[in-house]
């Protein structure tokens, strides 16, 4: 079942690369899933086609010509309450770029040479994660001390003012404060979250950790909700004892 007829009019899948073949194989395996596709061939034509209309989601290269795809994420991000989901595509030997961009905002990652099927399923977890339903268990906004999120309305407030998350730092918030206290490894929030921890660097939870830290604690460097359990993983404090 094509995931359109589930996500249906949430708008084009943006594939920015200069590579070809990539364009192409990458355009034909989500067709084939139904989705709508527009390309970019180089960082500017990229810029051209998200401000004419925004797309659902970003398939981009980080090594582009004219706008790299690095400062291409640094745009998107100035544009509050527009966040467009972005999967990365980069190469092997570009580990602080793809730290970096995730910092920036990125939802994932693909490293080149990648499975055009593999990309195809992350596009529809982060697709899912996006635009899908909040909240499986049907559950009602959740509050503690200055910190609240609500799953239905997707807002989440820190004393009382709202603040911009990606759907990947929101439903990372709203899975930890779901379960406040317990403690996860990074492998287990990949699963529950991302919804696959194969392949994926288990960094990528750490750098959206510290993104969350820095939008919703008063002090991210001695946080009071999101806590490390050191040699472990990650757990949500509540601040009742």
């Amino acid at each position: 079942m094509a995931i359109k007829k589930d996500l249906s009019d949430i708008g084009d899948i943006l594939v920015v690369d200069d590579e070809a073949s990539v364009v192409e194989v990458v355009s034909l395996y989500l067709k084939r899933e139904g989705f709508g596709v527009r390309i970019a061939r180089d960082g500017q034509e990229a810029l051209e086609a998200i401000s004419l209309e925004p797309p659902a989601l970003v398939v981009l290269d980080l090594m582009l010509p004219k706008v790299d795809g690095l400062e291409i994420m640094r745009r998107l991000q100035d544009q509050p309450g527009q966040v467009v989901p972005v999967i990365m595509l980069t190469a092997r030997r570009q580990e602080t770029d793809r730290i970096y961009g995730l910092e920036l905002g990125a939802d994932d990652y693909v490293v080149k040479p990648f499975s055009p099927a593999e990309l195809v399923s992350r596009v529809k977890a982060v697709m899912r994660r996006t635009y899908g339903k909040s909240s499986e268990s049907g559950d009602g906004p959740k509050a503690f001390g200055d910190l609240s999120i609500d799953p239905k309305t997707r807002v989440v407030k820190v004393k009382g003012q709202s603040i911009d998350l990606t759907a990947t730092e929101f439903n990372l918030l709203w899975f930890m404060m779901s379960h406040p206290k317990q403690v996860f490894k990074r492998d287990q929030l990949l699963e529950s979250v991302w919804g696959f921890s194969e392949y994926v660097d288990p960094s990528t939870v750490t750098v959206h950790i510290r993104r969350l830290r820095e939008k919703i604690e008063v002090d991210p460097g001695n946080p009071a909700y999101l806590l490390t359990v050191w040699g472990v993983g990650y757990k949500f404090e509540t601040g009742e004892g």
